[in-house]
This record gives C-alpha cells, sequence and structure tokens, in this order.
C-alpha cells in the first residue's frame, strides 16, 4: 500500500492548504487558478452522472475519477486475467488503471476525462469488449 502524506498547514510550500480540491482555500469560482486553461474544479452548482446505475455528485471541471473518489468510489474496473479490482493509480493518465466505459464506449481513462452531466459510467469488466468473445 502506498501512503500519501498531505500536507495542512499554510505557508508551507507556497501552496494554500485545500488548492486543487472542491472546497478548498485555495481560488474561488470563476478563477483561473494553477490548474491551466480549463481551470480548476468549479465549487459552484453541480451535476450528477451516473455510475452503474447511481447517481454521482461531480463539480465543473471535475474528472470522472475525481467524482468517483469523492463518493468513495475507489475501483471502477477489473483486471483481464483474474478480474481484479482497479481504480486509479497514477492520476494523470500513464498508467491505464482508472479504465472505466463512458456512454458505451469502453477503454475510457477516468483520470483525463471530465464529467459531464448525463454521462452513464459503467464498470468496465476486462478488456471491455466481451461482446466480442461471445
Amino acid at each position: 500500500m502506498i501512503r500519501i502524506r498531505v500536507r495542512t498547514t499554510a505557508g508551507s510550500g507556497g501552496s494554500a492548504p485545500g488548492a486543487g480540491r472542491p472546497g478548498g482555500s485555495a481560488g474561488s469560482a470563476g478563477s483561473a487558478g494553477a490548474a491551466g486553461a480549463a481551470g480548476p474544479a468549479d465549487s459552484g452548482a453541480g451535476f450528477e452522472f451516473s455510475f452503474d446505475g447511481l447517481p454521482v455528485r461531480a463539480l465543473p471541471g471535475q474528472s470522472i475519477a475525481a467524482a468517483l473518489w469523492a463518493a468513495g468510489v475507489l475501483s471502477w474496473r477489473t483486471t483481464r486475467l483474474n478480474g481484479r479490482p482497479r481504480g486509479a493509480f497514477c492520476g494523470i493518465g500513464s498508467c491505464y488503471d482508472c479504465l472505466a466505459s463512458v456512454n458505451g464506449a469502453p477503454n475510457n481513462r477516468a483520470c483525463l476525462v471530465p464529467a459531464r452531466p448525463g454521462d452513464t459510467v459503467t464498470t468496465q469488466e476486462g478488456n471491455g469488449r466481451a461482446w466480442l468473445q461471445e
């Protein structure tokens, strides 16, 4: 297991506590922040998408993986060979552990795909193409 230490005191490292996180103290709705052109997740009005038939709340600008994490969902695919659960690992699109089916299309990296209102996200079983093996 990998443990990540989060610094929670102000003035240590140059960024405010909660920077870049929904409800954090850095930035406000409408500010560009340090997240680049897309901007940080707007803490204003949210929306819902479905994950395996259940509603999940997301904020504008939030990735599917981030919204699932915030909802307490830690895995949304299984491995091809042993069916072991997987979720986000690297969070930057390098490892492909976060693959999910989005609106019927398999093999989407959930850490890179922005959540959109009304999206249908489902757990990806194996390679996401079980219908080809029938």
